[in-house]
């Protein structure tokens, strides 16, 4: 793609303005990075409120009297007894119990869902939506009215409750209709860092003045991509393609969490999604290869598809995400390894241009992870 085809987010003008390094991301023009730099950028998250542009993600409505129900045929996760005000977790599943993509589902009440997904599967999770509950449930796509800004940090809280007071009293996960600035805004105490912090979904005419606002708050820095991707990776979050895809299953991706206690095997609504047989049989006989979180005991970053080694260099497996951890001042990495080396402390190897670089497995979230529960 050239940059002229390229889509822009509503805050394209604001990012070159504010000498950001764009990159093609996901079919968007994106910032990577600021002149602060991505090392600063995710230690100012960390430390204070980082505003991250999220708009190229996508928002989808459902509307009506069944959607919740509808919604369930397609996900591993409990959906009709989600409480409104509350936002959960879940994954569209294929026939095989492969992952198509992950997203966020609120209810909003009145028989009303609201959806986040990716931004490089949005167009295809819109028509798995049509093609599968068109008939149940009004859908509606908000790809293009609605822009969404992430502020996360443990100083978060206090520079949007400038705006809107109530949002102090939100905890992880709530999700409600919040005036900012004399506009109509859906706002979720959630993230993508492993901090505190808020996503807003915001008419797409009025991001750029809010994110102005933001900006303005001695506490706010914008933070690019670069540092997005290794604050999740530091809070052990999966990103959809390179963690896990069509090819793993919720149990190869350690995601076992994720699936609602009433849809497993045993629970009250067992079952009823794509691939739910597989999936069951996975978690009562195990995997071949599971994710697991990998410290490498060297410095030196160990990259997304370096091939993992046991003791006698036979291969036992793949980094699927790695990097540096500038909270830990040290490289950390994801990967799928055989069932056999994935014990926590477990020693092997990643082969990186062509040397072995010792790491040992290691529990996920590398960072504590600080959500505000209350």
């Amino acid at each position: 793609m050239t940059t002229e085809t390229l889509a822009k987010t509503p805050l394209h003008a604001l990012h070159l303005e504010l000498g950001a390094r764009m990159v093609p991301f996901a079919g968007y023009d994106m910032p990577v990075q600021y002149p602060l730099g991505v090392m600063k950028e995710h230690l100012h998250t960390r430390e204070a409120a980082g505003l991250f542009d999220v708009s190229h993600m996508g928002q989808i409505v459902l509307r009506g009297a069944a959607a919740a129900k509808a919604l369930e045929t397609l996900v591993p996760v409990d959906i009709i007894d989600l409480p409104v005000g509350m936002q959960r977790y879940a994954m569209f599943t294929d026939d095989q119990g492969g992952i198509l993509d992950d997203l966020m589902v609120a209810n909003l009440g009145n028989d009303t869902l609201f959806l986040v997904v990716n931004a490089a599967c949005k167009d295809q999770d819109l028509a798995h939506l049509q093609k599968h509950i068109g008939n149940q449930c009004e859908i509606e796509s908000l790809f293009e009215a609605r822009a969404l800004l992430a502020l996360q940090g443990p100083k978060a809280v206090d520079v949007l409750a400038r705006l809107a007071p109530e949002v102090a009293q939100m905890t992880f996960m709530q999700f409600a209709p919040v005036r900012l600035l004399g506009v109509d805004c859906y706002v979720s105490r959630s993230g993508y860092t492993g901090e505190d912090g808020f996503e807003i979904s915001v008419p797409a005419e009025h991001t750029e003045t809010l994110a102005r606002s933001l900006l303005a708050e001695p506490e706010v820095a914008a933070i690019g991509l670069g540092a997005r991707d290794s604050l999740r990776l530091e809070a052990g979050l999966c990103l959809y393609g390179h963690d896990m895809s069509s090819s793993t299953t919720p149990i190869e991706a350690s995601l076992l969490w994720a699936m609602s206690k009433p849809r497993r095997a045993d629970g009250a609504r067992a079952g009823g999604f794509p691939g739910a047989e597989r999936i069951f049989a996975q978690q009562q006989q195990g995997v071949a290869s599971k994710r697991v979180g990998l410290l490498p005991q060297e410095r030196v970053p160990v990259r997304e598809g370096a091939e993992i080694v046991d003791a006698d260099g036979n291969v036992i497996g793949s980094v699927c995400s790695g990097g540096f951890g500038p909270t830990l001042a040290a490289p950390v990495a994801m990967g799928y390894v055989q069932n056999s080396h994935i014990a926590l402390d477990t020693e092997v190897w990643a082969m990186v241009r062509g040397k072995r670089v010792a790491m040992k497995v290691a529990k996920t979230p590398f960072v504590p992870q600080r959500y505000y529960r209350g």
